[in-house]
């Protein structure tokens, strides 16, 4: 690390001791350090997650709820921990309120399934924003052709930014329920939920909120939020894919019906009638994802054992010095530029397709996403086909940030 990057890290948070804590951060890539601008997509693991998990499959694994025997024992109450760690990580009232999904797609899937199949008639509305990630689009277009509801969209803004105005003049009275993202995984833009609620609540209607972006860069609390679901992955929160999280409020869970039905949601099973299990195990059938649970257990006390607000500082510098220094490379264009937004920032370059320019990119062992990020929608409104994306993450540093323009810098000279 250069002597300018370590002058301008934050002081309170030590980047050095946190690149130590993921070994593959220690690579090489075509014979050139490691630079990962990708967490948006996927987080690295530190070695606290993999040393849980590791752990967990050599000497404490068996199958969760149902053994009578020391190992099952064990792996529950590890299961059964991890759940509470999530609870206590967003402030929710109860661990019956956090359901483990294999996603956040599932988990979005599941409040679309159940609670919209539960209130949606015809002719009620669904709003969502411009901004939405598929994963908070088709869901809802599935429950939409099977109730007879209407999907009605919030237009951004130039810069990326949805206003307050623009959420009052969709959500109406047929409005049931507002989806959005807490953060843009294309622009970074940070959503004003607390005041979205508000509007939601106001209308009657219910709001989920698509947290896999949010969960990672600020600190969350569901019940100072104000929503009524909250949605996120394990695999962007530094610890394993084949996990998520859906919290949704006590009252909500227990009068929407099972999303799924197999072994252990049940209560009782007959031929003629079946019953359900207390939360959140009506919404879990099934053999859960008990090591990815484990492991987003683990990945949470790592998080946890870190100053969260250094750290959203240190990630903001990072955006900051990213987005006045790209512009500087001739032919860049910063795409998102909302005054609140979130360590994720796409660009594009005159001439070079964003795939290209990936793929040179990455023979300068520099990592960074190109394409739609599962956002065609918003790529029609912006009027791009595709573009860049450089994400930045807990262990990332300004010289990464360098890394990258001088790689933009050497990719203009091979593809324009």
């Amino acid at each position: 690390m250069t002597a300018i990057a370590r002058k301008n890290m934050t002081p309170a948070f030590d980047v050095v001791k946190v690149r130590a804590d993921f070994p593959i951060l220690a690579r090489q890539v075509h014979g050139k350090p490691l630079v990962f601008l990708d967490s948006a997509a996927s987080a690295q693991k530190p070695r606290a997650v993999l040393d849980t998990m590791t752990r967990t499959f050599e000497t404490e694994y068996a199958n969760v709820h149902r053994g009578a025997y020391y190992l099952s024992e064990k792996a529950t109450t590890n299961y059964e921990a991890a759940r509470e760690k999530v609870r206590a990580f967003i402030n929710a009232k109860s661990a019956a309120e956090i359901v483990f999904t294999k996603g956040a797609t599932e988990a979005i899937n599941l409040v679309a399934s159940s609670y919209g199949r539960l209130v949606l008639k015809p002719g009620d509305e669904i709003v969502l924003t411009a901004l939405e990630h598929h994963s908070n689009i088709v869901p809802w277009q599935l429950i939409r052709d099977l109730t007879g509801a209407v999907i009605k969209v919030v237009p951004i803004n130039a810069d990326g930014s949805v206003s307050l105005d623009a959420f009052a003049k969709v959500i109406g009275p047929r409005t049931k329920i507002v989806a959005v993202a807490h953060v843009s995984n294309v622009l970074g833009t940070v959503l004003p939920i607390e005041e979205i609620a508000e509007l939601t609540h106001k209308a009657g209607a219910k709001l989920l909120v698509d947290g896999c972006q949010g969960i990672v860069h600020e600190p969350i609390d569901v019940q100072a939020l104000g929503c009524d679901f909250y949605a996120f992955s394990g695999h962007k929160l530094y610890g394993p894919n084949a996990i998520g999280v859906l919290w949704a409020r006590n009252e909500l869970l227990d009068a929407m019906p099972p999303y799924q039905g197999g072994g252990e949601m049940i209560s009782t099973v007959s031929f003629e009638k079946s019953t359900w299990a207390d939360l959140p195990a009506k919404f879990e059938a099934g053999t859960p994802p008990i090591v990815p649970a484990i492991g987003l257990g683990a990945a949470i006390d790592y998080l946890s054992g870190l100053d969260r607000v250094a750290a959203v500082a240190h990630e903001q510098d990072l955006l900051a010095y990213a987005m006045a220094e790209l512009p500087k490379v001739p032919g860049v264009k910063l795409i998102g530029t909302a005054q609140h937004k979130a360590a994720v920032q796409s660009f594009i370059m005159d001439g070079a397709h964003p795939h290209d320019l990936a793929t040179v990119l990455d023979r300068s062992g520099v990592c960074v996403r190109a394409g739609h990020h599962c956002a065609q929608p918003l790529m029609d409104v912006l009027g791009v086909n595709a573009t860049a994306r450089a994400s930045f993450a807990i262990y990332n540093t300004r010289a990464d940030v360098d890394a990258l323009l001088a790689a933009l810098h050497k990719a203009r000279q091979v593809l324009l």
